[in-house]
């Protein structure tokens, strides 16, 4: 069997990244760029830390920032629209998973528009045509989707997340700039490495991984969980770290998939608007000890990258606990809460079981499962 892996044109990465913007879209000719970020950056004049550069050499622009925490159709198809009206040639995105997201969706619907309707997206959907040129600006360190092949949009009228996994979606150029990840608030600065560990771990046991992704995959565990706490006190080393470990675990999981954690998450967020990062967090541990019995063994490789005492010297049934709680101990201590008392209510569990059952990342889960399964995985956190 054949192993396609997935990746960037071009990549910048580390202080100061952001100057290369410029020099490649006037390399490629580009006249006029639609920036497509988010409300909050904008207030705070994050946006305007690459808006600026454009400003610099006379580059126009205009700027779509209706996007949600988790962005819906709607954020879509107006964007699409947007697009449209400012005749623009070019994408730059600039934000977390939420702007990337929005802005692959509209690249995707602008050379693909059969597919206006976005519902139409979920799953593998067969796209014929690379999306809009787009260079991808990370402002959190967690989602990694400037270097994925997949988006997530909310669909509000059915109170569900879907996954979108299409090659075409990749933006061309990411531009990994921890400069541009100093404003994020300790909350959200969390809940996205959080996010970040659970790609790295899910992807090192779904049932496709590779030679290829393992690396990737470990050496991701090891970069953030030896930067996350120092990222969340806002340290240049531990921002710097986990800009670099939440990217290299997208270039793992984005190509071998994920499991049950993230497509219990995804129905969390549609339906009670928690933080993505913040339901992972919650759920990893409660997916490592259902995973156990079938890929257990690779905890130990786990816990050694997250340099658990004395692993080494553990059997595997030792090795794998040890590494659950090393999970729970980095979660706590970077303020995540540790169930999901207050969140989840007994009479949605049904609909959020059989959502998370037909979610695009369950089939990567390493154990099989069911909707009956995963209602006792979420009613264990109530």
């Amino acid at each position: 069997m054949a192993n396609r892996i997935v990746l960037n044109t071009i990549s910048y990465h580390g202080h100061g990244a952001i100057a290369n913007i410029v020099p490649e879209l006037t390399a490629r000719g580009y006249k006029k760029v639609f920036v497509a970020t988010d409300a909050a950056l904008l207030k705070f004049g994050v946006a305007q830390k690459v808006t600026g550069l454009l400003d610099a050499v006379g580059i126009a622009y205009d700027v779509y920032s209706d996007i949600k925490p988790n962005p819906t159709i709607e954020n879509v198809q107006n964007g699409v629209a947007a697009f449209k009206k400012a005749g623009a040639d070019c994408i730059i995105a600039i934000g977390g998973g939420s702007a990337m997201d929005t802005a692959k969706a509209i690249g995707i619907i602008i050379e693909n528009p059969e597919f206006a309707d976005v519902r139409s997206l979920e799953g593998v959907a067969p796209t014929k045509k690379h999306a809009v040129f787009t260079i991808a600006v990370p402002t959190t360190a967690g989602t990694a989707a400037e270097v994925t092949i997949n988006y997530v949009i909310t669909d509000v009228e059915k109170k569900r997340k879907f996954v979108c996994v299409d090659t075409n979606d990749i933006p061309e150029i990411a531009v990994v700039d921890p400069d541009m990840m100093a404003s994020m608030p300790k909350g959200l600065t969390a809940a996205t490495g959080m996010d970040a560990l659970t790609h790295a771990i899910e992807g090192y046991i779904t049932k496709g991984h590779c030679a290829i992704s393992d690396m990737f995959h470990l050496e991701a565990i090891r970069l953030i969980s030896a930067n996350l706490r120092g990222a969340v006190e806002n340290t240049p080393e531990g921002r710097e770290g986990m800009a670099l470990g939440q990217y290299i675990a997208g270039m793992g999981f984005s190509n071998v998939g994920l499991g049950i954690v993230h497509s219990m998450a995804h129905g969390l967020s549609a339906l009670y608007d928690t933080p993505h990062g913040v339901a992972c967090a919650i759920l990893l541990p409660v997916g490592l000890e259902y995973n156990k019995p079938v890929s257990g063994e690779r905890y130990r490789a786990i816990g050694k990258a997250m340099e658990v005492a004395g692993i080494d010297f553990m059997n595997d049934a030792e090795a794998a606990d040890a590494t659950i709680a090393a999970v729970k101990k980095l979660s706590a201590d970077v303020g995540i809460p540790a169930d999901l008392k207050g969140i989840l209510k007994e009479e949605d569990v049904e609909f959020l079981s059989e959502s998370a059952f037909a979610d695009a990342c369950r089939p990567g889960n390493p154990r099989e499962t069911s909707v009956g399964e995963i209602a006792e995985l979420y009613r264990s956190q109530m």
